[in-house]
Order: C-alpha cells, then structure tokens, then sequence
C-alpha cells in the first residue's frame, strides 16, 4: 500500500519496550534518528526516514510497556462483597487502559491520527500478538483507515530487523484470541476461588506468620499457581510416608597391578537379612571369583544436548548456578535487548535449515576461551562438525536461543550475565558438534554361584564435551580380564543401607514437571514459581529445593479431602491444550470459555458446599483466630441476598463462635441487619437454588439440618428453607424454639428483621440443654459453675431400646458402646457421635455419681499432623489436644487400653481405638 501520489508514508511503529524501540530504531536508521518526547516520559518517539519496499517512509518509532489493557470484571462486581463468587462466572468483562498507561495511550492516539501505516513490532509469541492488538483496538479508534503490518523477528541484530521490516505480514487474531481467552478463564476462576479462600479463612486462623501484610491480606488461587504448588506438596507428602527400610547387598572389590575393580552384586539387594546372610557365607566358605564373561569392548556414545529453548535455558541455570527461573528470565531478556542473544521465550528446539549456523560459529571465534573450540569446528578436516539434532518443538514463532553477538564481557554485565551468556554460547557450540565417545566394557564374574559385575570406560573422543564444561562423563579403566580366569577378592563384604525418599523438588525438577504436565507457557512457568514464594505457599531453601509451607500444605490437603484434584495438573492441561486448539484455529474462542468455565464453576459450587473440609485441614496447621468472636459476624459468608435495608450490599449466611447461624449483611457495621436462624440448627449452606416467591431476587435457599432432640414431632431433621418471609416451617421453628442469636444488641435499634416473622422473641420458651430445666438458657446455666458439666440422667432411645445419654455440649443422644482394649476390656462409655464434639464418659462413673463427662479440645494447634497420603498411613504424632478437666479425671481411651487424655480415633470418634485400626477404614487404607 502507498501514498497517492507516490510522496512518503508517514509509520507508526510500535514496540513492546521501550529499549527495544531504541534498538529498532538505532539499526533501521543507522544510528541517525531523531528524538522526540512522547506523552509518556519513559516512551520517548524516534524519527528517521527509512524505505520499505521502495516506498519511502516517514518512520515514527515509539513503544508500550507489556500489555496496554487490563481485562477487568464490570464495576458492579469488582468490590469483594458486592456479588456472590460464583456470579464471577458470568459477570461481564471488559478490557480497560489502566490508569498508569493513560499517558502511553495518548501518544498512540496523537500519532495515529497523523500516520497512514501501523506496524507492530511486539514480541513474536501469542502475549505479543495480544498486546499487538490492543495497540490496534487504540489506534483504530482514532483512525479506522489505517494499514496494520506486523514485523516478525527474533534477534535484535541488523540482519533480522531488516529482514522483517521488508517482510511484513498480517497480525496473527487467532493467536491473540487464545491470550483473550486464557484472561478470562484465568481472572474468573482465580477471582472466584480467590475471595471464596481468603473470606472462608482470613479471619478464622491466624495465618500471618510473616508479618507481611500485603501478604497476608489475601489467599489466593491460580489456575496454573495451584497445580504448581501441587507438585511441590505431592513430593512432600510422598517424602513423608517414605519409611525407611533396610536392606543387605554383598560387596566385591579386587586390586592387582592394573587397577581396582568394583563388582556389584547383579541381585542388586535383599531386605531378608537370613537370606543374604546365607548367600554372603556360601561366598566366604568358597570365594574364589572365576570369570564368566568377558566381551569385546563396545562403542558408546553421549550425544550433545538440543538446541536451546526457554524451559530448557531455566532448567540448566538453575542446575550450573542456582539461579532461579524468575531470575534467569530477567537477565536473558536484558541480554537480548542488548543484541548479544536470540528472543529467549521459545518452545522451539530445533533449527531451520535456511538457518546460517556456521555465521553464528564464525561469531565466537575471537573469543579466549571457546574461540580455539570454535575455530576447530569450521574447520573441514577437523569432522568436528554435525547439524544439531531436531528435539521435536516448534512455536513456528521463534527459532532457539542462541547467540547472536560476539561479547567477553561487557563492562556493565554482572557475574550473572556473563554465565548466562556463557550458557548460551557453549550450548549452542556443543549441539553442532559431535557426541563423545568411549569404550566401555563390562566382566562378569561368579563367586559360590552368585554373580557380580563390573563395568569399565575408556574416553575415546571428547568432542563436544570439551566445550560444554557443565557436563561429564565419568570414565574409570578396570583390570584386563580374560574368560575363565579365577582370583581371590581383595574384599568381600556384607553391607546395610536403608532405603531413601526421594529429595524435595529442586527448580529444574519442577520445571520439568510443569513442562511434562502443559502447566503453563515458556513465557509464564517462572512467574508461577515465584508467585508461590511471593504469597507464602512455599519456600525455597540454598540448595534451590522447595518445601510447602503450613499454609500451601492446608490448602492443597483441604481441596484433596474435599476429593478433588484441583491441586493436580490435569484441569490446567486441558485448558492450555484447548488455548492451543484456539490458537490454530480448530476451536473458537466461545467454545473454549463455555466448557472450561462451566465445569469449573460446578467444581466451585461443589468445592463450597464442601467447605468445612478446607477448614478441618486449617485447623490442622493453625490456631483459630482471636476475632473470631466479633468477626464471624462480619466476615464475609456465602451470600443469600441483596440487603434489604441497606440496599448497598449483599447479606450472607454465617456462623459465630458458639455455633448459631445467621443471615447478615456484609456491610457491617455500618448496617447490622440480620436475619438469626433457628436455634436447633446444626447446619446450614446456602444453594443454587432460588425462591420463586421472595424478593427483590435472587433469594438462595438454605440447606438446613436441625438438632432431633431440640426440634418438636413432626419436623423433619432436613429442610430446605428460605429466609425471605414465605417458609412457614421456619416461622414456627422460631416461634418454638426461638434463635441461636447470643444478644438482641446484635441488630440495630429499629433494624429487626421484618422478613422472618419473630426472629428474636420467645426466648423464654427454650429448655436449658444442660440441666433440662426451665427459666434460663445454658448460657447461664447454675451447673455450668461448678467447674464441670454432669451428663444428663441415661435414657433410652425409643428407636432402638439402646442406653443413652445426652451430649452436655450439643444435646445429641449419646448411645453406649463397650471398650475392646486390653486395659478397660468390657467396660461401658458414651460418646458423642456429633462430629467435632469431644464429649465422653464411662458408664459407671455416672452411676457412682463422680460425673467425670469431658469434653476435648480439637483444635488442631499450629502443629502439623504427619500426613503419609500416598499410602493411607496416618502419623499419630499430634495434631489433636485436649483431654478431661473434671475432677482430675481421663477423657479418653488409648487403642493400647492406656488413658490418655484428649485422644481418639481421628476417621470416627471413637475413644476406643485409633484411626490406624478404625473398622470404617476402607480397603485402601484411607478414611
């Protein structure tokens, strides 16, 4: 396209960062380009006149800085207690020019208005495509005439910048659709399980053992950062169940004039320690070794590495020099601003064959170290030289890293850029060059019928291994041995060892596993890493090898108990393989959001109604929070309905510290409506489903399970009831029993709840739970002072004719049960089947009048509970505290028959036995 006329074309050209429109600009005029402010004072504009194509060209070279746009949730939803979460899921989204950029997408605006062309130098991958076309979406806001190009090219060097200006092809849309739709999955479900975690946990444990307060503010969720953690804590727990075992291997050494050789016993090992006793004296009483086998030497080869992509680049600076993957990414990209090497976000590990490699090797030959290396490899005769090998990935946007410009060290790199440029420049000599090669021969001998053997090398050739330093391949030269020949060994020993778990992770392993499992992009898996330092959910020790913390441990174990798997990497990989499925073009973007987010929404509705698994796991790591008191009641719940007496926010169900639910707004303080559910109510959780008659909507029903002891004949236990004013059995369950609620102060003067009918009144009607008796609640009990609670006298359950008693704490019927341990063998208890409630108490202590019912604490303390997951084992280590404090007594029953105080089976309560031997264990060992 050109000017009418045949005058100049004014272009606007457009790059990532601004060093990089400096460089463009620097190559494509030569260093003559004139300087310009832009609106904003980091993104300056670069003039030069430049012909493409024949057609001369007013160039205008400015820049962005990443993404210019944010993808945002409409204002009515951003604010945490404006919605309920899982409206995430559907609320509308928008992209938005953040505050900060305002000034970078005024200066698009001004000089699109006065250009003809824009041509978009953005980075060559998917990112880069998005960001190419938000500039676009600026631009053509101002100017819908524009002609859009996109430069493609890899290295900042003069060659490759040419190449691409004269080659300008049309922007790639599918590739920016996949980004667009990885935002969207990305912000909707990390937003809603976001706010899910940090209201359910925030404010009922005290997390902040860091003292950062940003940190602590929020508990966060990422589709790609909790698959990554998962990997962490998976080998933790594996590492945990490890149990050490022993086991025997036999020995063998013999030194002559040539050398020592070392045979291994080719069984390896026994753990039977009377069978390798047995074997290792038949050795002793007849030790003469006679050889077996002796073969001809065979050719061995270790073959050099593939070309260089980023998971690769990572990997191997973490290994060579501990750098992290975060790290190593910065500097590379400082390295390639500077022209010294490729674009370093590749997935590709094989050349072009219109790549020039030996123009790159020509390069290196100046310098010092690897020059004499290089020289070699051009040379003919040398046979030094072998195209690199094809490792099977192609971008088809990028080719490997390589590198791109002679340096030997530049005044103003660091220790880190010198090795990471070093990285660049040795791997890319050793994957044209020929694998190494050695002799290897192996013998084998036979001592009282047992076989052993030992293996020798011999280097031949180092090749490539000469230039690639970080690699070896260890060599070691055995005696010559000939068929038949028989020897004493110089040593023959028996040895023990156990066996070992697994080490912690280290970066370049969970960069290989993320890598395997499609976690992530090349461009992305490091800020995923870092991310889950940055919040908390795991640390990284000097030996770059990664532990969880309590926190990143409770999470994925709480998700795990719930029964799913979101802490493994098979959602996020099916998502990341239908973006690519976007990206070329065989799924739309509509169909990817529709399915990913559907399935993940019901995984969160689920994951919700499942909650208090998410808290029995905290509870294991760490202690209940002081304001819990005062803060149940403000904290934010799940939600059930727009306030209808403020209007301004949502009212949502909670609990507080002694158990009572109630619906109230989240805007408290500042509005104390409330709505206080039925006194007998043991649990609640809010539905999907929605009133039909109640208003303004929507109004979620309630899934309520009621106390059978404290609801009237002719209730069920079950209901599902809503609080908008239309369910009748509510009314009369508060009309009976009245509400949980702990002090009418709790609602505002005039603010009593207009839509469930007597929500505090005819408290007078309640029975004290403890005592049986009239006039007062167990709030104030009399027996409650004395420093312990007497069980009630023992019944029967009309259902059964079985003994009973009731819970002092929950009211529940408590049926009998006999011990079955040695120490109390047939002797009679009961115990509160409620679960989470600690009562207990032997039968004949209620007869003898000593009442020493008890009720734990279980309360999981800061302490960890050692956790064999992948083997249904259990560490009775701690975790549960507790224990009697009436009269001195014993609260509970070891599995020994031993008292001890404060412990019981922890899979179904019952003192009698441990969870080690609980009859409701199933098959797999697990509860």
């Amino acid at each position: 396209m050109s000017r009418r006329g045949g005058g100049p074309v004014t272009v606007l050209n457009v790059a990532e960062k601004p060093s990089v429109a400096k460089s463009v600009a620097g190559i494509l005029s030569r260093g003559s380009y004139r300087t310009r402010e832009g609106r904003s004072r980091y993104n300056k504009i670069f003039e030069f006149d430049y012909a493409i194509n024949g057609q001369p060209c007013r160039m205008m070279m400015t820049s962005v800085i990443g993404h210019l746009m944010e993808l945002e949730f409409a204002d009515r939803f951003r604010k945490w207690h404006s919605c309920d979460p899982a409206d995430l899921y559907e609320a509308p989204v928008m992209k938005h020019v953040p505050e900060d950029k305002k000034d970078i997408k005024k200066t698009l605006e001004e000089e699109a208005r006065r250009s003809d062309w824009l041509v978009l130098w953005l980075d060559c991958d998917r990112e880069g495509e998005n960001i190419a076309f938000e500039v676009v979406d600026v631009c053509r806001a101002v100017k819908q005439n524009l002609y859009i190009r996109r430069a493609h090219f890899s290295a900042l060097i003069d060659r490759e910048i040419h190449e691409a200006v004269q080659n300008l092809r049309e922007p790639n849309q599918l590739f920016a659709q996949a980004v667009d739709a990885r935002q969207e999955i990305d912000l909707r479900i990390g937003a809603s399980f976001t706010r899910f975690q940090t209201m359910l946990l925030k404010d009922r444990f005290s997390i902040d053992s860091t003292g950062d307060e940003e940190r602590s503010r929020v508990i966060s969720y990422g589709p790609c950062q909790f698959p990554t953690l998962g990997f962490i804590v998976e080998r933790y727990w594996e590492i945990q169940a490890h149990e050490p075992e022993e086991f025997w291997t036999i020995n063998c050494s013999h030194e002559s004039s040539e050398g020592l050789a070392t045979f291994n016993w080719m069984r390896g090992h026994l753990f039977d320690y009377a069978a390798a006793a047995i074997l290792y004296e038949m050795c002793v009483l007849e030790p003469t070794a006679t050889v077996m086998n002796v073969p001809h030497p065979r050719e061995k080869f270790k073959y050099p590495p593939y070309p260089l992509n980023t998971i690769e680049l990572e990997k191997r600076a973490s290994r060579y020099f501990r750098l992290s993957s975060e790290h190593t990414m910065k500097v590379a990209e400082e390295l390639y601003q500077a022209g010294f090497i490729s674009y370093p976000r590749t997935e590709t590990d094989s050349f072009s064959s219109r790549t020039d490699l030996r123009a790159m090797v020509e390069e290196q030959t100046r310098h010092p170290a690897w020059g004499p290396y290089a020289q070699r490899l051009l040379e003919p005769e040398g046979g030094l030289w072998r195209n690199p090998g094809n490792g099977g990935h192609d971008d088809k946007a990028h080719p490997p890293i390589h590198p791109t410009k002679f340096s030997s060290g530049e005044s103003n790199w660091s220790r880190d850029h010198l090795n990471v440029y070093e990285l660049v420049v040795r791997h890319y000599l050793a994957c044209v060059s020929q694998p190494a090669v050695a002799a290897e021969t192996t013998v084998e001998i036979d001592i009282a019928g047992e076989r052993f053997s030992a293996s020798g090398r011999a280097i031949l050739a180092k090749n490539y291994l000469e230039v690639y330093r970080f690699e070896s391949w260890g060599g070691s030269v055995i005696p010559v041995y000939e068929k038949g020949q028989q020897f004493i060994p110089t040593r023959l020993t028996l040895d023990s060892a156990v066996t070992r778990p697994p080490p912690l992770l280290c970066e370049a392993d969970l960069l290989s596993c993320m890598d395997k499992a499609g976690i992530g992009t090349d461009a992305t898996m490091h800020d995923h890493i870092k991310k889950l330092l940055d919040r908390g959910y795991a640390t990284k020790n000097a030996n770059t090898r990664f532990s969880p913390t309590n926190l990143g441990e409770a999470l994925v174990m709480g998700y795990d108990d719930m029964g799913y798997e979101l802490w493994k990497p098979n959602l996020r990989a099916i998502m990341e393989h239908d973006m690519n499925e976007v990206s070329v073009g065989n799924k739309t973007k509509a169909e990817v959001l529709e399915t990913c987010l559907q399935q993940m929404k019901a995984c969160f509705l689920d994951a919700r109604v499942k909650k208090t698994k998410l808290l029995e796991a905290m509870t294991i790591f760490f202690e209940r929070s002081n304001n819990t008191d005062e803060g149940d009641n403000h904290t934010a719940g799940e939600v059930v309905r727009r306030c209808n007496l403020c209007n301004e926010s949502d009212m949502a169900l909670r609990k507080n510290q002694d158990g009572n639910f109630m619906v109230g707004c989240m805007s408290y303080p500042q509005c104390r409506n409330a709505v206080w559910l039925p006194g007998p109510t043991l649990e609640a959780s809010v539905t999907t489903d929605i009133c039909q008659s109640c208003g303004p909507g929507p109004v979620y029903k309630i899934r309520f399970k009621f106390r059978q002891i404290r609801i009237p004949p002719g209730f069920d236990v079950n209901h599902l009831g809503c609080v908008g004013g239309c369910d009748d059995v509510l009314k009369q369950l508060i009309d009976i029993c009245g509400t949980g609620s702990r002090s009418q102060a709790r609602a505002a003067p005039g603010a009593t709840p207009n839509n469930v009918r007597g929500s505090n009144i005819r408290q007078n009607n309640n029975v004290c739970v403890h005592c049986q008796q009239g006039g007062h609640t167990s709030a104030n009990c009399p027996t409650r002072a004395s420093g312990y609670r007497n069980p009630r006298t023992t019944g029967t359950n009309p259902r059964n004719d079985e003994t009973t008693v009731s819970c002092t704490t929950c009211g529940t019927p408590c049926p009998i049960r006999t011990a079955n341990t040695e120490a109390n063998r047939g002797r009679k208890f009961f115990s509160c089947p409620t679960q989470g409630c600690n009562f207990f108490t032997w039968e004949d202590s209620i007869s003898n009048g000593t009442g020493n019912a008890t009720t734990g604490s279980n309360s999981g303390g800061s302490g960890r509970r050692g956790r064999g997951r992948g083997r249904g084992r259990e560490s009775r280590g701690g975790g549960q505290s507790g224990g009697g404090r009436a009269g001195g007594g014993t609260s509970f029953v070891s599995a020994t028959g031993e008292p001890v105080s404060g412990r019981r089976c922890f899979s179904c309560g019952d003192p009698s036995h441990f969870a080690n031997a609980c009859p409701n264990r199933n098959s797999n060992g697990n509860f």
